[in-house]
């Protein structure tokens, strides 16, 4: 039997996922790497935009899908409903109006089939040990049992695979450097203004892992 080496990455286009792509096109080839961006109705295009930069730069083959029409099943999140975003660090409290319900399920749902599609066994999806404070569908236990799902959902076993489990924001800035990630065409800030507003948790937390790496984001903030 021929082993299948494809693989399938979901690609928001921030800093996590993108440093994740640069990791597995280096392990893989870029040919055999598949990079899905879905478009739920978050609150901007910007990420949309740096990961379809990348996935060119990279020579991936990419694919965004538009699944805008559920988004009214996905209210009450700051990053998909008319709700203020907050201010502050991952950690506090009113970070939670961030989390989009069940968004990484359904993610991973669809890039299961994708992977099917297209004969990957694996499907990446970069989260790490900071977001798992306040995102329950990065934690450890959900990747279990989503990947426990994803073996017996079809004929042919798909893995979830998350290599930045055990990382923290900072650990991605790091490989990123040594990978040559162009952090500049990432984009990570909840609002979408033109400059990253340097206030929101997914700022803070950003700027805390560039000075973790000891290097300076490349990218412009309002403060």
């Amino acid at each position: 039997m021929v082993k299948k080496l494809n693989k399938v990455i979901i690609v928001s286009g921030g800093m996590d996922s993108v440093t994740l792509l640069h990791k597995i096109v280096q392990d893989f080839g870029a040919g055999n790497i598949y990079a899905l961006t879905l478009n739920y109705g978050q609150r901007h295009a910007k990420e949309i935009e740096c990961a379809t930069w990348q996935c060119a730069q990279l020579g991936v083959n990419h694919l965004v899908v538009d699944i805008t029409s559920i988004s009214p099943l996905l209210k009450g999140s700051a990053l998909t409903d008319d709700v203020a975003v907050p201010e502050g660090h991952y950690e506090d409290e009113n970070m939670k109006m961030t989390v989009v319900p069940n968004r990484n399920m359904i993610f991973l749902s669809l890039a299961i089939a994708y992977a099917v599609s297209v004969g990957a066994n694996e499907v990446y999806y970069g989260a790490h040990t900071g977001d798992h404070a306040i995102y329950p569908d990065c934690r450890p236990i959900f990747v279990e049992r989503m990947n426990a799902a994803a073996e017996v959902a079809n004929y042919e076993a798909v893995k979830v695979v998350t290599p930045f489990d055990t990382f923290d924001k900072g650990d991605i800035v790091v490989l990123g450097t040594e990978l040559g990630v162009p952090y500049e065409h990432t984009w990570t800030c909840y609002k979408g203004q033109e400059k990253a507003c340097g206030k929101c948790g997914a700022c803070t937390e950003r700027l805390e892992a560039f000075g973790k790496a000891g290097r300076t984001d490349p990218i412009d903030y309002e403060v």
